[in-house]
């Protein structure tokens, strides 16, 4: 073996995920350009956001529910030894909407709906209903991606949303049963310490967050090889790319909105 072969074999790799990059990004540009040209499938995107908001409530709600729960007595714990049990409110509201909410609610829905779309968009690649909808004039991109993406971007700040509150109130669940918090003193904490910006910054997160599981689920749908195995490989990807671009995404975003 070349003493440079490893050199060769990481050279290729980097290019090779540059090259990704470059089309992911030019598959972003094309499905952002459709939104501004008709025609627009409202059925398919309706349907698009009951599978991708509605049904993916129960899972976020869970999610969210235990975690708030589990984030107050962490807190609790460490706040004890400080002296400083009374932060527990406020802390758990906070890491909710600001961090948790948004990330939880992105990773589980990437989850759910990025390996779905992939998985369907393949199978229609695959059994070459893709290449039917062309012969009809109908645009692929429009009729698959866009009502799927611009759904994701709508449901999953909604989702963030609903989240917060159920993971906020997992938290006083816990407080007043476990911990021994006041119940109207909780409450009253949690709205004090609470801003408007950072219900903002979580909802935007949220929508961002959307945007990233869509598109991935139709750019590796849309890519898929051909057979079982590459509808296979399609969705697992899917899932991979979706849940790095998340935590990406959100550390770049608390920089913008936090590094003041």
């Amino acid at each position: 073996m070349s003493p440079a072969a490893p050199l060769a074999a990481l050279g290729q790799q980097v290019l090779a995920a540059l090259a990704l990059g470059g089309r992911g990004t030019l598959f972003a540009a094309q499905t952002v350009s459709h939104l501004f040209r008709p025609p627009f499938y409202g059925r398919e995107f309706l349907h698009a956001l009951v599978q991708i908001g509605w049904l993916s409530l129960p899972v976020v709600g869970l999610t969210t529910l235990f975690t708030g729960g589990a984030l107050a007595l962490q807190i609790y714990a460490g706040g004890s030894r400080f002296n400083a049990e009374a932060v527990v409110p406020s802390i758990v509201a906070i890491g909710m909407v600001r961090e948790l909410g948004p990330v939880l609610a992105g990773l589980m829905v990437a989850a759910r709906v990025a390996s779905s779309i992939a998985a369907e968009i393949g199978t229609m690649k695959v059994t070459e209903q893709i290449d039917a909808l062309v012969t009809l004039s109908t645009h692929p991109m429009k009729y698959l991606t866009l009502p799927r993406v611009l759904a994701a971007t709508i449901a999953v700040p909604v989702l963030v949303g609903i989240g917060d509150v159920i993971g906020i109130m997992g938290g006083y669940f816990v407080g007043i049963s476990r911990l021994g918090f006041n119940g109207a003193a909780y409450l009253s904490n949690t709205v004090d310490f609470l801003e408007t910006f950072d219900i903002v910054s979580g909802l935007i997160k949220g929508a961002a967050f959307g945007f990233i599981v869509a598109l991935m689920g139709c750019f590796y749908g849309m890519h898929s090889g051909r057979g079982a195995q590459g509808v296979g490989r399609a969705t697992k990807s899917a899932v991979v790319a979706a849940s790095i671009l998340i935590l990406a995404a959100n550390y770049l975003l608390t920089e913008v909105f936090f590094s003041a």
